[in-house]
């Protein structure tokens, strides 16, 4: 019963014209963004903590909103993006085309209004060629 509950309160309700209503998981729009995210170049990806990366394990798959939380009201939308990014990218050019294609995304395709696109960089992803040079500079 209480999964049931939690399910009604993780969809949100985007009324039309009429008496009708159309409702969309949060699950949704974070793998709306999490696919808007993938696509960013720079990107090397998403950091989604411990508890993800069990359930990635277990489950045995890749979860497109790994790293992206999502906080939906009725009409808008506030979305934290938890990334890596490839060493040697611009950060700043790499973050503002994510908020730029999150947004672009999740707006076209559920009609709620983004307030917000909030990225975290988690950390750097370093290629090993340049982390065996690195060790070999300190031995010198």
């Amino acid at each position: 019963m209480e999964n049931e509950n939690q399910e009604v309160q993780d969809l949100q309700e985007i009324t039309p014209q009429n008496d009708e209503s159309i409702k969309i998981a949060n699950d949704v729009v974070a793998s709306i963004a999490g696919v808007a995210v993938s696509e960013v170049p720079g990107v090397y990806g998403m950091a989604g903590g411990f508890a993800g990366g069990i359930s990635e394990v277990l489950s045995g798959k890749k979860s497109l909103s790994k790293g992206i939380k999502v906080d939906v009201t009725e009409k808008e939308t506030k979305i934290d993006v938890n990334i890596i990014v490839e060493y040697g990218t611009r950060i700043p050019d790499v973050a503002f085309e994510i908020q730029k294609r999150v947004k672009k995304a999740v707006e076209t395709m559920t009609g709620l209004k983004v307030v917000n696109v909030n990225i975290h960089i988690q950390g750097i992803n370093i290629p090993e060629n340049r982390k065996e040079s690195a060790e070999q500079q300190e031995q010198i």
